[in-house]
This record gives structure tokens, sequence and C-alpha cells, in this order.
């Protein structure tokens, strides 16, 4: 009787996990039409490994009579998934630099985390790295302090919510971005995301880096209008050599994330880099073995080509650094 129970248990608990990773791959697929819906294809990971685990359950210990209808559900659970997923890891990408490519910059993206009590060793890092530019949301005054102490970068909107460092002065006048105030938002809703911006001349070319932190997916609406503000903010700067990076809170498998990267009009060099999370965000002293959703991204104009991007280690953080390498075109 308790053998029969407990497999009774164990067939409901898969057949439990194989509806809900199927069901959720099926909401997340209407997302491109519901903003709403569009919360879960963030976690499409999780959809798959579920629907994966169903179908190897189905293969090896379900019992004879339910073995289709688990195959069914975890192959379901699985197309439904990997339809998400797949766009992103199926996307071409432009030809990469060699690592000696001339005219090279060197940029490291990095939500510092408000609650981030490795303030020393945090800034040690980032300093440490050799980069010609540090994009910091986040950042704490006495982090934003440790690392201007440490280094000579110049820092570009230390209340901003985004620090940009730079080895290089930034030009004048191109570190106070001008506000876009359209489309129209209800009251209340700030269109602005927290947001800096730095030019540079490299090469004879004028350089502009655009660091910023969008809100969560759960606020749809107001991801959607940052997203158009950002647009905007890229089309009244030289397109070509724009950088944009920082955290956008939303995974590649997103539909948002897709609108995105094709309104911004920039090539997203990431393809599928896990940043978050590095430790529990609930009081950040637990952490995880690795980072299960790709939120930080990096943006770049044609402009440029792509040397080398790659995720930095955990620091004191929830999320984990970006540091990616370009290289201006001849």
């Amino acid at each position: 009787m308790i053998r029969l129970a407990l497999s009774g248990l164990a067939i409901g608990l898969v057949f439990a996990l194989g509806l809900a990773c199927a069901t959720a791959a099926l909401i997340g697929l209407c997302g491109g039409v519901n903003p709403r819906m569009d919360v879960a294809t963030h976690f499409a990971p999780f959809w798959l490994a579920g629907a994966l685990a169903v179908t190897a359950y189905a293969l090896w210990l379900a019992p004879r009579d339910l073995r289709v209808t688990f195959m069914t559900l975890g192959l379901f659970g699985v197309a439904a998934a990997g339809g998400l997923m797949a766009p992103e890891y199926l996307r071409p990408m432009s030809a990469k630099a060699p690592a000696d490519a001339p005219n090279r910059l060197k940029l490291i993206q990095f939500n510092a985390w408000e609650k981030n009590a490795e303030i020393e060793a945090t800034a040690k890092w980032l300093t440490s790295q050799g980069a010609d530019v540090l994009v910091v949301e986040e950042g704490s005054g006495p982090l934003i302090d440790r690392i201007a102490e440490l280094s000579r970068y110049h820092v570009t909107c230390r209340t901003c919510g985004v620090a940009i460092f730079s080895r290089a002065a930034p030009l004048p006048k191109s570190t106070t971005p001008s506000m876009v105030r359209k489309p129209p938002l209800p009251k209340g809703w700030a269109i602005c995301p927290p947001i800096a911006v730095a030019g540079f001349m490299m090469a004879g070319r004028d350089v502009n880096i655009i660091g910023v932190h969008t809100v969560w997916p759960t606020q749809s609406g107001l991801q959607a209008a940052h997203g158009r503000y950002l647009a905007l903010k890229i089309a009244e700067l030289p397109r070509d050599q724009v950088i944009l990076t920082g955290d956008f809170n939303s995974t590649p498998w997103s539909f948002a994330r897709r609108r995105e990267d094709r309104a911004f009009g920039l090539e997203r060099r990431d393809r599928a880099l896990f940043t978050w999370p590095a430790r529990l965000v609930l009081d950040g002293k637990v952490t995880l073995p690795f980072p299960f959703l790709p939120i930080d991204h990096v943006y770049a104009g044609s402009g440029w080509r792509t040397v080398k991007v790659r995720r930095g280690p955990r620091l004191g953080s929830d999320h984990y650094p970006v540091i990616v390498t370009l290289a201006l075109k001849p």
C-alpha cells in the first residue's frame, strides 16, 4: 500500500511538473501579443529543464501505459520552451575582430547592487582590470568614491543611478542627455530611466557610451516606455559609434527584448550571457552556484567589431559583471 501510494504520488508530481512547464511556456509564446504574458518568457530555461525531466521520466521510469502521455507532455514543453530560446542561439552575429585589432576599447558593465557590502574588494577588482570605461549601475556613494580614489578615472554623473568612469575625459556637453518626453505616459510615471551618457573622440571619430538601468518586466508598460526613450536617445547620436549597455532586467528570449533589439538599430553583442543572480537577493549572504537569467546586455553600432564578451567573477553584488572588448572598424 505504501509503495503504491508513493508511486502514485510520484506520477502525480511529475505530471503536475510537466503540465506546469508546458503551460508556462505556452503562456510565454503568447507574450508577443500580450505584454503581461511576456513575463513567463524570462523563465524559459526553467520550463525547458522541467520539460526535459518529464521527457526523461517518460523514457525510463513512467509506467508503460502512461509513457505516451508523459512523452507527449514533455515534448510539448520542450518544443514550446525551446521555441522561445532558439532565436537567441540562432541569430547571426557580426564577424569578430582579432585580439590585436587596433583602436580597441575595453568596457566593464556592472550592476554593483545598492546592498553591496564588499565595497573595497569590488572597487579593487574594477580598477585592476585595465578597462577604458566602467559603467556602474546602483553604485553607492562609498563605492563610487572608492573607485575614484583607486584610479584616475573621470566620473560622469555620480547621482544618476548610473555612473560612467573613463580614462579619457568626456567631451564637453556630452554628459547631459537631453530629456525626451515622448511618448506621453500616465501621470506619475517616469519615462527616463536611470541613465548616463558620455562622449569621446577615438581614432578621429565621435564615440558615445550610454549606461542605463531599466525596470523589471513586471512593469511591462514602463519597461516599454524606457525602451522607446532609449531608441529616441540613440537616434540623437551618431549611431555607428554608439555603445549602449546596462542592466535591462529582461532576457533575450523575451518578446520585449527582441522588440528593443530591432528598435535600437544596434547589434546586441552578448549571446545568452547569464549574469543574475550571483547570490540570493533577500540578504545577499548566500551565493548561488550559477546564474540563471541573462539580463545585462551590451549593444554597439555597426562601426564596432566585437573582440570578446565574457562574464566576470562573483563580487559583492547580486549581478556578475560583463567584460566586453570592442574595436572600431578601420
